[in-house]
C-alpha cells in the first residue's frame, strides 16, 4: 500500500491497525512486538512515556493507553511496522502538500487548513473525521513537504489509578 493511502486511511478512521488514541499498549504489542522506549515526555522522568516503532511514535500514559500518535515523515524514508501496514513497512518520504491534498480529496476525506499551526515556514491542514494534523515545512525550493502527521489524544486521565485509600471516599458528601 502506498504511503499516501496509509496516511489517508488513518486520516479517515483515526486508526493505524490496532493503533488509535485510547488503545491499550498490550493490544499493539501483540501485533507489532515491543516498541523502542524513547523515554519520558516530562522533566520529572515519569509519565507519559514516548515509545517508537520506527517513525511511528506513541505517547503512552501510565495506564498503558495510547494518548498521542505521531508519524514522523521528515526523514529520507518513513519506517512503519510491517506487521501493521504490510510489505516492508518502508516508504519514500518527501510527500508534498499538493499530493497529500489530492489523496485526501480522492478518498473523500474532508479537511481544512489549520490556521493556528500555519505560519511563515509551516502549513498545516486537519483531516476532519479524525482531527489528524498534517504539518508541512517549507523547503528552500519553495515546496511544502510533510514533516509530521499526528493524531490528538483522547483527553483521558489516569485518576482511576490512584491508590485505593484515595478513592474510597469518592462520591461521599462531606458531613
Amino acid at each position: 500500500m502506498p504511503i499516501l493511502d496509509v496516511l489517508t486511511e488513518v486520516a479517515k478512521t483515526g486508526r493505524l491497525g490496532p493503533v488509535f488514541a485510547g488503545a491499550r499498549l498490550d493490544d499493539v504489542t501483540a501485533v507489532a512486538g515491543e516498541p523502542l522506549e524513547i523515554g519520558p515526555m516530562d522533566r520529572l522522568g515519569t509519565w507519559p512515556r514516548l515509545l517508537a516503532y520506527g517513525d511511528l511514535e506513541l505517547s503512552v500514559c501510565r495506564c498503558s493507553r495510547i494518548n498521542i500518535i505521531c508519524i514522523q515523515t521528515w526523514r529520507d524514508d518513513i519506517d512503519l511496522p510491517s506487521s501493521i501496514v504490510g510489505g516492508t513497512g518502508m516508504f519514500p518520504a518527501a510527500i508534498s502538500y499538493a499530493d497529500m491534498v489530492s489523496a485526501l480529496d480522492s478518498a473523500g476525506c474532508p479537511w481544512q487548513p489549520n490556521p493556528s499551526l500555519t505560519f511563515d515556514s509551516q502549513r498545516t491542514l486537519t483531516a476532519t473525521p479524525s482531527a489528524m494534523d498534517f504539518a508541512f515545512e517549507l523547503l528552500p525550493d519553495g515546496e511544502f513537504v510533510l514533516n509530521v502527521a499526528s493524531l490528538p489524544g483522547d483527553g483521558h486521565d489516569c485518576s482511576d489509578l490512584r491508590p485505593k485509600q484515595d478513592r474510597r471516599h469518592e462520591g461521599r458528601q462531606a458531613p
